[in-house]
Formats: structure tokens, C-alpha cells, sequence
């Protein structure tokens, strides 16, 4: 499936979505705009990047480019390009999760329509245990999945326990990448390790599919700890080196250094769990860091365990 499907799906959440020379882009909220498709290591022009700061009255730009680029923080992408996957690639204690999750429950595709009603209640507890706000309500996440049901490369995946769904999960198939969107799981099921098992049997069942070379779980996050990622690496996930390079508009970059980037982590710290916030903190820090040589950067947790192991 291309791009466009899935610039569809979102325009159809209310996303602006924008076409540039190098990508798509679209806006989470508040004028800040992230490239698209997210596996993509891009590096568009300056003249490209002024264009759509000017044209379209954008606050902020971020998007994945090489680590041979001048600008960028040092990040990853948490990928899967192993065809032959499967157990024998997990952790020692993923493969006796993933033993304890498949003796637990039933790993299945689900229609669309199923997981719209039931996988509201496992977004909430998803994002309360995180320590997060929720970013939409049940209309919304109702048009989300409908939506994705309506449309080609989208499919959704559950984790049942005696027929009741435990954990969910959809992925979109985008020419040869598939990306992971959207898993959640109750917690009453956490410790049945419905997770691990949705998480083995769809990454075998994808890596098993001809036309796909790589599945894409997730960028590092402006504002959740490396550690949230530590569960995928375990599950033989690898983190691939990119820079990630935030672009703010030149009427307020200016306003964006290392003094005000200390003042809202600050504020940030007070007001733990505003997800906006705890964004724009992230944003300003990817820009900061981003700023500095290469050389005078520290690598993310798990390049630097990659790093030591080689």
C-alpha cells in the first residue's frame, strides 16, 4: 500500500496533511508537523523546510535523517529486518513470556468494527498506567479504527483470554515496511503476558509475508524514557542510528535555547503527565541537542548497548 492510504486515514482523524518534495507531513496539533512515512531517513532541502514553514504558518518541524547529516539529535528507529524470526532471536526471558502468553490466550486478526467498541477501555488503561493523558476520546478512537477498517494495507490484531480481549494491536502494511500501531493492553491481563504473544505471532506472521523486508515499531519518543523501549528490544527489536532534527520557525526559534528549554523541563516536572507539555519539552530538547556536533553528543541507551556489544 502507499503513502497516500495512510495520509487518508489520517486526514480522516482530522490531521492536516501536507505533500512536500521529500514526504508527507502531518500535524498532531498545535502547527507542529512530523514526516511521513516514519521509516523514511530523509534529508529535504533548507529551501524545502523554509517553504513549509512560511507557506503554512508551521511552528515546528521533526523528521528522521541520516547520521551523516549536520543537524540532528543522535535517535533511533525500533525496527525488525530479521526473516527468519522467531524464538530462538528473543531474550531468554521474552521466549518464556511468549511460551506463558501463548498457553494464556489466542492470538488473532479481529475485525475493525469489534475493536472500535472493545479497545476503547484498553486505550484508557493503557494510558493511565503510563502515567499519560488520553489525547482523544471514544468517538474518536471509534473513527480511528473504522476508518482504518475501511481502508487497503490496515489490519487489526487481538489477544483473547477465554473469548475477552486482553491486548490489541493494528499494523499497516506500506509497500515493503509494516508498522506496529497502537498496541495496548489491560492491565488484569499483564501478567498472563498477552502482550509478549501478540507481539511474537504478528512479527513471525508479517516477517513470513514475501513483500515485507522490515516491520517499524516506533521512533524514540520526544517524551517517554528509553526504557518503554526496552520491552521491544527484548522481543528482537533492534534500534536503528538516525538523527532525528526538529526545525522551528524563524520567528521563534530565537526563543528556543538551552535557558528556556531548563525553564519548561522545569515546569514540566511540576505538571507531570500533561502530554502537550511534556511534547513541546521534548521538541525543544531534540532541537538543543540537535544543534551540537555529532562528536559532543551521548548516544541513547540502546545504541550505546549495541555499541558495547559489538
Amino acid at each position: 500500500m502507499t503513502p497516500e492510504i495512510f495520509a487518508q486515514w489520517l486526514r480522516a482523524q482530522g490531521h492536516e496533511v501536507i505533500r512536500t518534495q521529500s514526504c508527507y507531513w502531518y500535524s498532531p496539533g498545535w502547527r507542529t508537523y512530523q514526516a511521513f512515512p516514519y521509516h523514511w531517513v530523509i534529508k529535504p532541502s533548507e529551501e524545502e523546510l523554509s517553504e513549509l514553514l512560511r507557506t503554512h504558518k508551521v511552528l515546528c518541524l521533526r523528521y528522521s535523517t541520516t547520521m551523516t547529516a549536520p543537524c540532528g539529535h543522535v535517535s533511533y528507529h525500533v525496527v525488525c529486518s530479521d526473516r527468519e524470526y522467531d524464538l530462538r532471536g528473543l531474550t531468554k526471558w521474552a521466549r518464556k513470556n511468549v511460551r506463558r502468553g501463548l498457553r494464556n490466550c489466542v492470538v488473532e486478526p479481529m475485525p475493525f468494527g469489534r475493536l472500535a467498541e472493545e479497545g476503547w477501555a484498553l486505550q484508557v488503561d493503557t494510558q493511565h498506567r503510563q502515567g499519560r493523558r488520553l489525547a482523544m476520546c471514544r468517538d474518536d478512537w471509534r473513527n480511528l479504527c473504522l476508518t482504518a477498517g475501511s481502508l487497503p494495507g490496515f489490519a487489526a490484531w487481538g489477544a483473547f483470554v477465554d473469548g475477552r480481549l486482553g491486548a490489541s494491536l493494528i499494523t499497516f502494511q506500506m509497500d515493503d515496511c509494516c508498522y506496529m500501531l497502537y498496541q495496548q493492553c489491560h492491565r488484569r491481563y499483564l501478567e498472563l503476558h498477552v502482550n509478549n504473544a501478540l507481539t511474537f505471532v504478528v512479527t513471525n506472521t508479517v516477517m513470513q509475508r514475501g513483500n515485507v523486508r522490515s516491520i517499524f515499531y516506533a521512533l524514540q519518543s520526544l517524551d517517554a524514557r528509553t526504557s518503554m523501549d526496552e520491552y521491544k528490544f527484548r522481543m528482537g527489536y533492534t534500534p536503528r542510528s538516525v538523527r532525528q532534527r526538529v526545525v522551528f520557525n524563524p520567528w521563534v526559534s530565537p526563543l528556543v535555547n538551552g535557558v528556556t528549554h531548563a525553564v519548561l523541563k522545569r515546569i514540566v516536572n511540576v505538571r507531570s503527565g500533561d502530554p502537550t507539555l511534556s511534547k513541546a519539552e521534548g521538541l525543544m530538547r531534540f532541537y538543543v541537542e540537535g544543534k551540537r556536533p555529532l562528536h559532543e553528543q551521548s548516544l541513547p541507551e540502546p545504541l550505546r548497548k549495541v555499541t558495547n556489544n559489538s
